[in-house]
């Protein structure tokens, strides 16, 4: 994310713009549902429970007049293991690189602790501009919403720092998402295209059919296994020998946990939950290559990986 020297405009008079902005928030704020509302297509998994996010994800908005990527960070939390440790870090290396910064609280959701800790560290950021978005405005009436915009403004006032924009959005319902969009680009340098088009992200796709496996493993787990969880894939090939108008991509994909005992709870009885789990994310991983799949799938037991260097090395943290 180096300066970029200005170009020339789009036309006359008007300058096209480039940069990275990146979402903020304490955890399932609703980054990444944001970011794949604003790339118009999945590029980041979402879940309801906190710490889905573990890996930065670039999403990448095109428009006549500018070119918006935008970072999703895990959410930066109070750390217990090593794992939260680094995810930490990759939060605060990512703020001091982007060109604009949106702070993500939910309009359903009282301002916490962990709201005011994430400001003060952006009232140090003195440069970057800051843009207060209050997300899940679809959860809350009107009144709430008032009270929740009116508590984020002081909540800037009270830290002496100044939002640059303080907007109201639902990414589920797409209300002012546009907007939030038409917001972020004027605070932007200009410059040219940074990715070429049609590219909606720069994650490789073997990531990024890992999260889409992680993804489905973490819907109805409940609170049995909120972080145990990692995906690795270890191989994408296509099927030999199948005609051309009829290819297979097979994908070789383990699950990992960190005991014994959990790893009944990812399986279910008979199988039956690792099968919906691959058949969830096996539509998931078609729909983003465009092509048949075929999905091996085993878990296997990586001993307190969050807190094991050697494993978080391995699982590619």
């Amino acid at each position: 994310m180096s300066a970029r020297t200005p170009s020339a405009g789009t036309s006359a008079g008007t300058a096209h713009r480039s940069g990275f902005a990146c979402f903020v928030g304490r955890p399932n704020a609703g980054k990444s549902t944001l970011t794949n509302a604003l790339v118009g297509q999945k590029v980041a998994i979402t879940s309801n429970r906190p710490q889905t996010t573990r890996h930065t994800v670039r999403g990448i908005v095109h428009r006549p007049d500018a070119q918006l990527v935008l970072v999703d960070t895990p959410g930066l939390h109070k750390p217990r293991t090593l794992l939260g440790e680094r995810l930490n870090d990759v939060v605060r290396t990512t703020w001091a690189e982007v060109d604009v910064i949106g702070f993500c609280l939910p309009a359903d959701q009282k301002l916490g602790p962990g709201d005011t800790y994430i400001a003060r560290e952006l009232a140090a950021i003195k440069k970057t501009p800051k843009v207060a978005i209050v997300t899940k405005t679809d959860l809350v009436d009107s009144q709430q919403l008032a009270r929740q915009l009116m508590a984020v403004d002081r909540l800037g006032r009270d830290l002496d720092m100044e939002w640059a924009e303080i907007v109201p959005v639902s990414a589920v319902g797409g209300d002012q998402v546009a907007l939030l969009a038409d917001l972020l680009v004027p605070l932007l340098p200009e410059g040219p295209q940074l990715y070429a088009e049609g590219d909606l992200t720069d994650e490789p796709e073997q990531v990024m059919v890992a999260e889409l496996i992680r993804e489905a493993a973490l819907e109805g787990v409940r609170d049995e296994l909120p972080h145990s969880i990692a995906v690795v894939v270890e191989e994408m090939i296509p099927r030999e020998g199948r005609p051309a108008d009829r290819p297979l991509l097979d994908v070789h994909a383990n699950i990992y946990i960190e005991r014994p005992s959990q790893k009944g709870i990812v399986i279910g009885p008979k199988g039956a939950r690792l099968k919906e789990v691959g058949t969830r994310s096996r539509h998931q991983i078609e729909a983003l290559l465009g092509t048949p799949v075929f999905l091996d799938l085993h878990v296997k037991v990586a001993k307190d990986w969050q807190r094991d260097p050697k494993q978080l090395r391995k699982l590619g943290f």
